[in-house]
């Protein structure tokens, strides 16, 4: 409806003689739902530059329209205030509405936008140092349903995980299992070289300890942290996959040094004059692209420090050519974007198509005490531990039902309640009441059977509902464009409750046959709604709760 009124109305203002493409058109709902379905504020808008009275303009559009719209579309147009043009649906456009959703079932709300095109999303990328923690949970999630939207609205996406093995954090893992190993040899444990404290470290030595007994004693330090990375990395990937979530691509960050990327990226840099040699490091040139200062890239160790990989690999994502690139960080990283970004473009790439989702930092709570999360303290609370505790469904809901932008606290105790407070399951228990009326009909003999009579629709929550109904491509279109996850919950939220409220205010199974076919179809149709939001976001749709 909304491209329709939009051709619409840039037609109606060219022949007025403003040269205005749809796109600039803006319809929103009004706020108050006796202003109609539909407004736009174009008149007023355009009112300075022509320096022209709003309404006037409103009013020779408002006599163009009149004219030009389909009345088995928009029944009314009015205006209001000092310029709004307000639109009222025709009751035969909400029935075609309903029966598109009927007609298209788990295709509902999917489009062919951006049919053609790729994108590269790469997230969670934790190292390999051990299990994920509750924390990692709220960027597992947002990636997963950012994907889902991305395919929901024709990308084809390609879900990359940065396998980030090399550095001294793995060091530091190598370290600790070979001192646990050690221990269950008899030896002294030198606690300075144990970095990490999780029991993840002794089950990875005692794994050793029985495969090898003492033979590892002599081992180099490489052998426990290759041992202690496959180990952690089927941690990960194990998680992962109890959350339904999949990659397409494990990049190794080790890629990058045997292959030579890390060294063509300082010649590049080096043939720009954006590096220098001082007190034995490399430095990046980073004032040059408005840092406060110069960033070390290689340490006088030799070792680069984390934006050296992260340009390399970057410009790698870059050169595969996708048409969007897509990097999902946690607050942490926020300073290292704009000095990677703009080495790539140093060297001559364009960065215009990488977008970063920024997420800020969760915290957990049970009964208003505050969960560590620390993965070197031994105390540590696992995403493992927090699926097993509230369950996949509410992991995938609860981590990205606000805005990635805003700190989250997870609430573990509201979770966990099988009440209307925990709002996924609100919305599941909408799905499951569906299918409760829906087989009760059946047990009665009554089926909507696809011949119902949908002009029979017209009490105010039913029409309020279909209204609801009809937005869903809108609202998964708004959030795969603005990555904004917390849209669609928002939207489910709300079409759970039209539909409660039509519930209670019209019986569906009825001694009318037709009525109760025609309100059978309602709720069918908002199953499926409910069906498709649930598909994109991860979580189940029960048919009995």
């Amino acid at each position: 409806m909304k491209d329709y009124l939009k051709e619409q109305i840039a037609a109606v203002l060219t022949t007025l003689g403003f040269d205005i493409p749809k796109e600039d058109v803006v319809l929103e709902k009004p706020k108050i739902a006796e202003h109609g379905d539909l407004s736009t504020n174009i008149a007023m808008m355009l009112a300075r530059s022509a320096k022209r009275n709003p309404r006037e303009i409103g009013q020779s559009m408002l006599d163009a329209l009149r004219t030009a719209l389909d009345p088995d579309k928009i029944a009314a147009v009015e205006m209001a205030g000092p310029g709004f043009i307000n639109f009222r649906f025709a009751s035969a456009h909400l029935y075609d509405s309903l029966r598109a959703i009927l007609d298209r079932g788990d295709d509902f709300g999917k489009s062919q936008e951006h049919a053609g095109k790729t994108v590269n999303v790469e997230w969670v990328s934790a190292n390999p140092t051990g299990p994920l923690h509750a924390g990692h949970g709220r960027q597992v999630c947002i990636g997963a349903t950012v994907c889902s939207l991305l395919e929901w609205t024709g990308w084809t996406v390609t879900r990359e995980y940065y396998f980030n093995n090399a550095g001294s954090q793995m060091n530091n893992l190598a370290s600790s299992v070979r001192e646990r190993y050690l221990a269950l040899l008899g030896e002294t444990v030198d606690e300075d070289k144990i970095l990490y404290a999780g029991p993840y470290i002794h089950d990875i030595a005692r794994e050793i300890h029985e495969e090898t007994g003492d033979e590892a004693r002599e081992a180099p330090l490489d052998f426990f942290r290759k041992r202690g990375e496959e180990r952690c990395f089927a941690m990960i990937r194990r998680t992962l996959e109890t959350l339904n979530v999949n990659h397409d691509v494990f990049y190794n960050e080790d890629r990058l040094y045997t292959e030579g990327k890390i060294d063509d990226v300082l010649r590049l840099l080096r043939s720009k004059d954006l590096v220098y040699d001082k007190d034995d490091a490399v430095w990046l040139k980073t004032m040059e692209f408005g840092a406060d200062k110069d960033r070390v890239i290689v340490k006088n160790s030799g070792e680069p420090t984390y934006r050296l990989p992260d340009i390399a690999y970057h410009r790698e994502k870059v050169l595969q050519g996708y048409d969007r690139i897509i990097d999902i960080f946690g607050a942490d990283h926020i300073a290292t974007i704009p000095d990677v970004l703009a080495s790539v473009r140093a060297m001559d790439l364009g960065t215009e198509h990488i977008d970063v989702i920024i997420h800020q930092m969760v915290s957990f709570v049970n009964e208003g005490t505050a969960v560590k999360m620390s993965k070197r303290s031994g105390n540590v609370y696992y995403l493992d531990d927090l699926i097993a505790d509230v369950g996949v469904d509410a992991v995938r809901y609860f981590f990205i039902m606000r805005s990635a932008n805003s700190h989250l606290e997870f609430d573990l105790k509201l979770a966990q309640e099988r009440s209307e407070d925990n709002p996924v399951y609100y919305l599941q228990y909408a799905h499951a009441r569906i299918a409760s009326i829906l087989r009760f009909a059946e047990s009665e003999g009554l089926s909507d059977s696809g011949q119902a009579d949908l002009a029979l629709l017209t009490h105010a929550s039913e029409i309020a509902l279909i209204k609801q109904l009809q937005d869903f491509p809108d609202w998964v279109a708004l959030s795969a464009r603005t990555y904004e996850t917390q849209h669609l919950c928002t939207y489910l939220h709300t079409c759970a409750t039209a539909f409660h409220k039509f519930y209670h205010d019209c019986r569906v199974v009825t001694e009318d046959g037709a009525l109760s076919a025609t309100r059978l179809a309602l709720c069918r149709a908002t199953k499926q709604v409910l069906r498709n939001g649930f598909a994109i976001i991860g979580i189940n749709a029960p048919e009995s709760m």
